[in-house]
């Protein structure tokens, strides 16, 4: 019998008291109890976003609200720009192209995040952009995009909308999606929103919803439209995932005794005590400090370590589950996830047991550097 220790950039650790509250009895998804839940916890995930407007909630996956994005939006023929700093901006690439998009891609090199010039500077070569479509953290590369500047560049340069996948930082990151004027804003609950693997949400601006009322793309289950008729009687238009619903409320919960200002801190100590650990074990990052995520870190192989033995060792041996790299960095980089219910001890188990990887491996490190440097944020912090 041993603990598997996930700390993969998602799926993440669910909370037993959210374990709890999804084993409540089944419901009916049309009865006045159904009604009241869903009533709360859609509302209480609005601060999370960011928004006064509704906030959707769809039984599937983060891609299934990346799709909902594009395909109530976007006519075949539109043009429009995708930022690209990884392999999630890519996907956003090819839910456009699949949809009939004219795509004109905005790629970044892979471990930087898109400055605001580097957009506005790429939005002056066109005339007719309908949407802007941007990453707000890069699951593959493990880093955060400067949603509010790109933002205030999109606006500047054009009159797009502006839609942003937040799948792997929502929740551990601050948004302010009427504030900074996204348009669309999604994310998925298997990540920061410490649920298991089956939510999307997706708020929509008045804005988004003009084009949304025009637009000439067919769809059913992913229909907004349907979703607004819906959500205004407090239910879904399709049947929902009840029992995720009742843990996305105690989620809401959870961040509300916290105070989603001191997530969000939490978020930045755990990024800091990562980087400072892996920099004492002289294993590269990928970022910098300015560009890296707060709730993923892609950490390089230094030349005499085959990272993907490292990790499938790590696996078998110590029981921590790391993701590997995805696209081009596959083989190159391990991705740390620290988001959603992972605090400073667990951020000090992991290291450790990294450490006890690199010795099986005769890695030439300090023993324990990598503990010592994160245990020196931890204590700087509290």
């Amino acid at each position: 019998m041993y603990k598997n220790i996930l700390r993969t950039p998602g799926p993440t650790p669910v909370p037993e008291q959210v374990k709890e509250a999804m084993n409540h009895d089944m419901i009916s998804h049309r009865s006045e109890e159904f009604v009241r839940l869903f009533h709360k916890a859609s509302n209480q995930i609005k601060p999370i976003f960011g928004t006064e407007q509704d906030v959707f909630i769809i039984a599937g996956s983060g891609t299934s609200v990346l799709e909902a994005a594009v395909v109530n939006t976007i006519s075949p023929g539109d043009e429009v720009v995708v930022v690209s700093i990884g392999a999630f901006g890519d996907r956003f690439v090819s839910i456009c192209e699949t949809y009939g998009a004219a795509v004109h891609k905005l790629e970044i090199e892979w471990g930087k995040a898109c400055s605001a010039d580097d957009l506005a500077q790429f939005l002056k070569q066109f005339k007719n952009i309908k949407a802007v479509f941007a990453t707000y953290n890069e699951t593959s590369t493990g880093v955060l995009n400067p949603i509010d500047s790109l933002a205030k560049a999109v606006h500047a340069h054009s009159e797009a909308l502006f839609i942003v996948d937040g799948v792997s930082c929502i929740g551990g990151v601050q948004a302010k999606m009427d504030d900074w004027g996204i348009d669309i804003l999604v994310t998925g609950s298997q990540k920061a929103m410490m649920l298991p693997p089956g939510l999307a949400f997706i708020g929509v601006s008045k804005k988004a919803w003009h084009v949304i009322e025009n637009n000439n793309a067919p769809a059913y289950y992913l229909d907004l439209k349907q979703y607004r008729e819906w959500y205004r009687k407090d239910m879904t238009p399709n049947t929902p995932a009840v029992s995720l619903i009742y843990g996305l409320s105690e989620v809401c919960d959870m961040i509300e005794t916290e105070g989603f200002e001191q997530t969000v801190q939490r978020h930045q100590l755990l990024k800091k005590m990562v980087r400072e650990a892996m920099a004492a074990l002289k294993l590269p990052l990928l970022t910098n400090e300015q560009d890296g995520s707060p709730t993923v870190t892609a950490v390089c192989a230094p030349p005499q370590l085959d990272i993907e033995e490292i990790r499938k060792h790590l696996k078998k041996k110590y029981h921590l589950d790391l993701a590997g790299g995805l696209g081009q960095l596959e083989g190159k980089i391990f991705r740390f996830g620290h988001m959603g219910y992972c605090f400073p001890s667990d951020i000090l188990e992991a290291v450790s047991l990294i450490e006890c990887a690199l010795s099986d491996y005769k890695y030439p490190y300090d023993l324990g550097a990598g503990v010592k440097a994160a245990q020196k944020v931890y204590s700087a912090h509290i």
